[in-house]
């Protein structure tokens, strides 16, 4: 799309308020002549930081904010940028003379001034991670703002700005230049201010790379004016031959920017003569017939160029990307490169999965809720002429604002993003687990700060580790509010469930060391031990029986066995196995929730391959030294085993006790639940089950593909139950399936 910039004479007196007003109501031009008269009079002899006058750059960054035909409220904003600083009760003047809507957003664009250090700091001392890091600051410099159009000034100022470094060298415009291409460049991409990003990057360019930028710009053998009136021909003659036809198309296009150009050549290994989109044209029409039926009259009017045909439509690209793809000589035997799209193609392109900033920056960073809020402000920005200064588009800011999510700095510079409410120690934990166990202490911005201090975005966190140690568990109670990220809470279960292990591994090592010596086994083998019992290795031979899910008969009938085994001795026939009694008899270990038939008292438990649950049909099967294992008939394990041992399968039931809903006994289940992945999707079902009382024990996700599949393990005190909460969960937004494990 072709678009006018307005750049402002330094020296200039007559503001140009025709162009500062253009598109306004007479009552907002009368408001934007009051705002020129209080910015002249603040900005008097004064200069910024990098020798522009205030006066000059609040004009340039004025008119380019109005070449977006952004709202006068933007327009105001951007000529008293700086009032608050150089006159004495300035943000008592906008208030009062401009309302409390400009003077946020004049504060808002001071905050965002105050990052600049921060993010160009950042920069530099994220080498190694530079990608990351970038994609980091650019969202912090997203959540610092309740209002996008902040974002927009800060990117009209940061042009005005490398404008004015064309004509004033300097060693600092570099730093400004690699800051411009790596954080606001892109934002203007994603944000669809395309006059922006292309300007942005090309200042940007020929600072950093001066060299190459005048050696692509000689090879630009014409100047961009009359690229663009090439551009303007060629839509018109396209346009004639359409209409000839019947078919309604929007056409426009644009004549390809110095940066890009580059950026080509260096990504693909061609030279500038391979480079056939220098200009091109994008026409949008209703149907997908009518993108061949175009595509023929385009290869009609010019010569189509051999291998420069692209099918989209037919073969979509893996990010379901769809548009057709050709290049043509025009009359003068130049390239012009042609894609044809319909208007449903072109919103998935722009505002979908294949956006243009995803695959044109190529990162893989942000995805979820953030992706669909940077979708919503580019649909705002094409539609702000509708709804500029109504109270939707106050709403829709909001929903915009990315409030989620805080983004706090390392005393190195590097940006770290984390939940909102976070505290030190999920700051401690997001740097690394280790770091997180040995938090002692924490300071923020220089000050010490209790370890339960909420943080915000933009400050720099130190944490004070000893030496060694472990995490608190205080740290776990919520209403104490150390903790506030799952990432956080995670770790320091973890922490405690491999220390509560060890001590159990300890005592089931002491005892299986004694049983040993008691029986003369001391030497025995406790690897073969272990597999003899049915273990993985002699640490899960260790942790049974520090669980006591190994008694002492066990273990030593297993050692026995071995002796009897070493000593060359046989097993015993099958007709000395000792014959099964039918008797109707309680497991010795779950208080009548389990009857089996078999003889006496045996030690049960609960399958974990199935995790059955009253009033589940069930059945056990008699392990080797770990008493009887109970799983649903269903169970696949289960009938494996069945098929490979028949003579083991013994009957089972649930007892009076684990089917009487009065008790309060828990059975572990498996819950399973697929959903298109959003922020705050495991909030939501983690809250609903803790409404229907459900204890979570364990919590495993994996997401493929924006689709989230999530594992439960919960303790119910039956089906009954777990099909309540299975119902609510599949009322939550984006759940497309949840069922039991």
């Amino acid at each position: 799309m072709v678009s006018v910039t307005h750049s402002v004479d330094r020296d200039a007196v007559a503001p140009p308020l025709d162009l500062l007003a253009e598109g306004l109501t007479a009552q907002e031009r009368a408001a934007v002549e009051r705002a020129l008269a209080l910015a002249s009079e603040a900005y008097a002899g004064r200069n910024l930081g990098t020798g522009e006058s205030a006066w000059t750059h609040a004009l340039g960054c004025a008119l380019i904010v109005a070449s977006l035909k952004l709202d006068a409220d933007t327009r105001i904003a951007a000529l008293l940028f700086s009032v608050e600083e150089w006159m004495e009760d300035g943000r008592g003047k906008i208030e009062t003379g401009f309302g409390a809507h400009v003077a946020h957003l004049v504060g808002g664009l001071r905050r965002l001034n105050s990052l600049r250090m921060l993010t160009r700091n950042a920069i530099a001392a994220a080498a190694p991670e530079i990608r990351i890091q970038n994609e980091t600051l650019r969202k912090m410099l997203l959540a610092m703002v309740e209002d996008i159009r902040v974002v927009l000034l800060r990117l009209a100022s940061r042009t005005q700005t490398l404008r004015y470094c064309t004509d004033e060298p300097s060693e600092r415009r570099l730093a400004m230049a690699r800051e411009s291409l790596d954080i606001y460049a892109p934002l203007a991409n994603r944000l669809g201010v395309w006059q922006l990003k292309w300007e942005l990057e090309d200042l940007s360019f020929r600072f950093l790379e001066p060299v190459t930028y005048r050696r692509i710009a000689k090879m630009l053998d014409e100047r961009r004016s009359e690229r663009e009136q090439f551009i303007q021909n060629a839509i018109e003659r396209l346009r004639a031959e359409l209409e000839a036809v019947g078919i309604e198309a929007e056409i426009y296009g644009r004549p390809k920017h110095i940066y890009s150009i580059y950026s080509k050549m260096r990504k693909k290994g061609i030279d500038f003569a391979q480079v056939h989109d220098i200009r091109a044209l994008r026409v949008l029409v209703e149907e997908v017939r009518d993108c061949y039926t175009v595509l023929g009259i385009v290869h009609q009017i010019w010569q189509p160029i051999h291998n420069e045909y692209d099918d989209y439509i037919a073969r979509p690209k893996d990010n379901n990307y769809q548009s057709l793809h050709t290049a043509v000589l025009a009359s003068d035997g130049r390239a012009l490169e042609v894609q044809v799209r319909t208007f449903a193609m072109h919103r998935h392109a722009e505002l979908g999965v294949a956006a243009h900033w995803r695959y044109k920056e190529g990162t893989g960073f942000g995805g979820g809720e953030y992706d669909d809020k940077i979708a919503l402000l580019r649909s705002l920005l094409s539609w702000r002429d509708e709804v500029a200064g109504s109270p939707e588009w106050v709403e829709q800011f909001k929903r915009a604002s990315l409030d989620d999510t805080l983004y706090v700095l390392t005393p190195q510079g590097r940006v770290l993003d984390l939940p909102r409410g976070a505290t030190p120690v999920d700051f401690a934990y997001r740097l690394h687990s280790d770091i997180g166990h040995r938090c002692r202490g924490a300071k923020v911005d220089g000050h010490l700060v209790p370890l339960n201090t909420r943080l915000e975005s933009g400050q720099t966190v130190e944490i004070t580790t000893a030496k060694e140690g472990g995490p608190s568990r205080d740290w776990l109670d919520a209403r104490q509010g150390y903790v506030t990220s799952q990432h956080a809470r995670r770790k320091i279960r973890q922490f405690f469930s491999a220390q509560d292990e060890e001590e159990l591994a300890a005592r089931g090592r002491a005892f299986v060391t004694t049983e040993m010596r008691r029986d003369g086994h001391g030497q025995a083998n406790v690897e073969a031990l272990a597999a003899r019992l049915g273990f993985k290795n002699a640490d899960a031979l260790y942790l049974a029986a520090g669980r006591s899910e190994l008694g002492q008969r066990t273990l030593q009938a297993a050692m026995r066995e071995m002796a009897a085994a070493a000593a060359g001795a046989s097993d015993a026939a099958p007709d000395d196995k000792p014959e099964i009694v039918v008797s109707r008899s309680r497991s010795s270990d779950s208080s009548g929730e389990i009857l089996i038939v078999g003889v006496g008292k045996l030690l049960t438990s609960l399958s974990r391959c199935c995790k059955p649950a009253p009033p589940d049909v069930i059945k056990g099967f008699v392990t080797r030294g770990r008493g009887i294992s109970i799983h649903r008939i269903d169970c696949r394990d289960f009938r494996h085993l069945a098929d490979e041992h028949p003579e083991r399968v013994i009957v089972a039931e649930w007892g009076e006790q684990a089917l009487d809903k009065g008790q309060q006994a828990a059975f572990p289940v498996d819950l399973i639940v697929q959903a298109v992945d959003r922020q705050g999707l495991l909030r939501d079902i983690s809250e609903l089950l803790l409404r229907e009382k459900l204890n979570v024990t364990a919590v495993n996700t994996q997401t493929k593909k924006s689709i989230a599949t999530m594992r439960f393990t919960l303790e119910v005190g039956g089906i009954a139950q777990l099909q309540r909460a299975l119902a609510q969960i599949r009322e939550v937004k984006g759940v497309m399936e949840a069922r039991r494990g």
